[in-house]
């Protein structure tokens, strides 16, 4: 059997995003390429401050991703596997590629170290990137159809986006990352540069503490509306079953969020998603 593009972004999706790929696998079958594509370039373009010293040269990886979306590209995009991949799964499922472009431009972000201005902001740099990829995926498994899940999809990214920055809070902390919001930071009197320094405080924890409140709320604005997803389009908000049980780690009064871990082990996080399958009825 010939190794394909879409078998590469599998790889990558397992490789770089674990949960997703093992919720994709309840996905029905024909639709996994899509979502495997859809990851990894996720993936791929999540990844770019980690590959790159300075600011413009990831400028120049994102620029590339915009022009192949704008039909540009230099050179051979079919050299590019995940582009490749991408490029099929957007005109088999007709995906809106401003959807595409606005995750690109949200990643320019991630290249440099300026503070997140206010929750708004942050909310708003998770509704473009991980909403998206939940609407996307959601657009992929129901056949290029629109499923109704614009609102379900928008809480969820900003729930499931909130919970995986604070997890990722000490790596991004330890190269003078913030994407804690400055007004939250300021409401509870949080020293930037002790977290910088890996120095936890009561007040960064009551700071965390109300993003988890935040967190939380969407993930009941989900609660409520997720019986209204197609179950052939279930499988892509699988991985939300993993936020409470790992926001639920970081509420233990020991927690030290610069130096624990709020991970769960691959056994229980595999059976959560597949418990979360059973309840959801998703459809193969």
């Amino acid at each position: 059997m010939t190794f394909s593009s879409f078998d590469h972004a599998r790889d990558i999706v397992y490789a770089q995003d674990r949960d997703r790929y093992l919720a994709g696998l309840f996905a029905a079958e024909e639709a996994r390429g899509g979502l495997w594509a859809l990851y990894a370039f996720n993936a791929e373009i999540a990844r770019v401050r980690d590959v790159i010293r300075d600011p413009l040269p990831g400028e120049v990886r994102l620029q590339w991703w915009r022009d192949f979306l704008q039909g540009t590209e230099h050179g051979d995009a079919a050299a590019n596997p995940v582009a490749d991949a991408l490029g099929q799964t957007i005109r088999t499922y007709k995906l809106p590629v401003k959807a595409l472009t606005d995750m690109i431009d949200a990643r320019v972000f991630d290249l440099y170290d300026d503070g997140m201005p206010t929750l708004h902001d942050l909310e708003g740099y998770c509704g473009e990137t991980v909403s998206a990829l939940f609407q996307l995926g959601a657009l992929v498994l129901n056949k290029g159809e629109d499923a109704g899940t614009a609102d379900v999809a928008g809480h969820a990214g900003v729930a499931y986006g909130l919970c995986g920055l604070m997890r990722a809070l000490p790596w991004h902390a330890a190269r003078g990352q913030m994407y804690l919001p400055a007004d939250l930071l300021a409401r509870h009197g949080v020293d930037t540069q002790t977290v910088f320094k890996g120095e936890s405080s009561p007040e960064l924890k009551a700071a965390l503490a109300e993003l988890r409140g935040h967190a939380r709320h969407h993930l009941g604005r989900v609660r409520q509306k997720i019986a209204e997803v197609p179950a052939r389009a279930a499988a892509v908000f699988l991985p939300l079953a993993l936020v409470e049980p790992m926001l639920s780690k970081m509420d233990a009064k020991d927690f030290d969020p610069l130096r624990g871990s709020a991970e769960l082990s691959q056994l229980k996080r595999q059976w959560i998603l597949w418990r979360a399958a059973r309840k959801s009825g998703v459809s193969l």
